[in-house]
């Protein structure tokens, strides 16, 4: 028997993890491996030191300056890329937990979906795949996966984090309402794992109830124009009845909470409820396969509340994501970046040396791409400064 502050072995751990672990699950004996061999780490599973290289990569600790929807640090409650994104995790392990999956697989693949953005959001995103129109293109989940494939370079005799296979599908598979996968290396014909979609989920709820919030912060939209919103109403009648004394920005705050927990609580019902029709693969394959061919996503929402999100995502839309005060910021993103392209084609000794090194064999075009989509909005401006 352990003693007390006995660090169990980590075949201790899998093992007590498999008994709580539903049948469908991704076990760390299903991860697929890694593309280099490594030995396994005494008490840490595989998951968790791919959660822990992604957390301690150079990439990871950019998203601070990158914009998520607001400019971040110009409000100091405005979410950056890397809040929005410990917020997906976090919803990704609650909603793991409630199902009984892999919570440091949705948690590890929760903290890469986003290491592929560029600055300035998705108007940076835009014009980095209008420069690329003619040189493969560029897609942040490809860009994401690219980062910990390659980009990333922190061990020496082999390029990227070298993350469990069952972590890249995971990436390459990411799907929202404004993510398309795009899955070179993977099968499209098979799901994604339980614990991806469940990411894809996170990720929906956080922004949703996150812009909502931001946005009412920034006063861009107002308590009354949410007042058609049935999922608003709610969320704030609750609110009124557990805290009826309490003040109106108070009330905004839990209101905006309480969007997220009725988002999260549908997609844990009915997520549940679709894992109940599985059939168990026979022999001994693993039983995520059941999930890869269910033939469609098992994690999803209610259509009641897929209706109610997507009333609420367009009036985002509409008057947050495309509304006219954002238009000046975005076209200064779309010339900076611009501009940076045009100086590093015309002079790629702009470019630091590691970067130049890789010219002839990825091509300048995709070099300069990975070095812009690479940079924080603050780095990305004071090159733009600097460069002829």
């Amino acid at each position: 028997m352990s003693e007390p502050g006995d660090i169990p072995p980590r075949a201790v751990f899998e093992a007590r993890q498999r008994e709580h672990l539903a049948w469908y699950a991704v076990a760390e004996a299903d991860s697929g491996g890694r593309a280099h061999a490594e030995s396994e780490h005494p008490y840490r599973t595989c998951f968790q030191r791919d959660r822990d290289r992604i957390i301690h990569c150079s990439a990871f600790r950019r998203l601070d300056f990158k914009t998520q929807v607001f400019v971040p640090h110009e409000h100091d409650h405005f979410r950056t890329r890397m809040t929005h994104t410990l917020e997906v995790a976090q919803i990704a392990r609650t909603l793991a937990r409630a199902l009984r999956l892999n919570e440091d697989l949705a948690e590890t693949v929760a903290l890469a979906h986003d290491l592929g953005h560029p600055p300035f959001g998705h108007a940076g995103e835009t014009v980095l795949d209008e420069l690329m129109a003619d040189h493969g293109r560029f897609e942040h989940n490809r860009q994401s996966l690219r980062v910990v494939d390659y980009l990333e370079h922190p061990y020496p005799h082999f390029r990227g984090l070298n993350l469990s296979r069952v972590v890249r599908e995971c990436l390459a598979k990411h799907r929202t309402r404004y993510d398309t996968p795009i899955c070179d290396d993977f099968d499209t014909t098979l799901q994604a794992p339980l614990e991806g979609q469940l990411v894809d989920l996170a990720d929906e709820i956080a922004y949703t109830s996150a812009d909502l919030d931001d946005a009412l912060s920034a006063e861009w939209v107002t308590r009354e124009q949410l007042a058609q919103f049935e999922l608003w109403r709610q969320a704030w009648a609750q609110a009124e009845r557990e805290s009826p004394d309490a003040r109106p920005i108070h009330k905004q705050i839990r209101s905006c909470k309480g969007v997220l927990a009725a988002m999260a609580d549908d997609a844990i019902a009915i997520t549940a409820a679709r894992c109940r029709s599985l059939v168990r693969p026979a022999g001994n394959a693993p039983g995520s396969d059941a999930v890869r061919q269910a033939g469609r996503p098992l994690a999803g929402f209610s259509e009641p509340m897929t209706q109610a999100v997507e009333h609420l995502q367009q009036f985002l839309l509409h008057n947050v994501y495309t509304d006219p005060k954002a238009a000046s910021r975005e076209e200064n993103a779309r010339r900076t970046i611009r501009d940076l392209f045009a100086a590093y084609l015309n002079d790629p000794s702009l470019l630091p040396e590691r970067y130049r090194r890789r010219v002839d064999g990825d091509g300048l075009h995709r070099v300069i791409c990975d070095y812009i989509a690479g940079m924080t909005d603050r780095y990305c401006t004071k090159e733009w400064e600097r460069v002829p």
